[in-house]
């Protein structure tokens, strides 16, 4: 398979290239839940245990630059901030759900518990 250059990046394959745009722990989650409605940021850090401000702002800035999600700013006071999937981000949907269902079967095929009870 013949390497190419983007943005100044070597990549080997297309699988390097999309992984690239929704690869990592916070990207797919991210689009994920923008998929049904377009979200703000507050309702996004919420929904999504462990990230932290810093790594949610990077993570859509990212999301942003590569055509994958919309930012919408509305001219109110307090400033209002939506995030919403691009027709690119609704293309990832179903990659995105093929990879989910994967990783629940080899969930299921480890006898992993999931999800896992809770303490009490």
């Amino acid at each position: 398979m013949p390497e190419f250059f983007h943005d100044k990046r070597l990549y080997y394959t297309p699988i390097e290239f999309a992984l690239s745009h929704i690869g990592g722990t916070w990207k797919m989650p991210i689009l994920w839940r923008l998929q049904e409605k377009p979200l703000r940021f507050s309702v996004l850090k919420k929904d999504i245990p462990h990230i932290t401000d810093k790594m949610l702002t990077s993570q859509l800035r990212e999301l942003e630059s590569k055509g994958l999600i919309n930012r919408e700013v509305f001219p109110v006071v307090p400033p209002k901030v939506e995030y919403s999937l691009t027709s690119k981000g609704k293309k990832a949907i179903p990659v995105i759900e093929t990879i989910m269902m994967y990783g629940y079967d080899l969930i299921k095929k480890e006898g992993i518990e999931f999800p896992p009870k809770k303490e009490k």
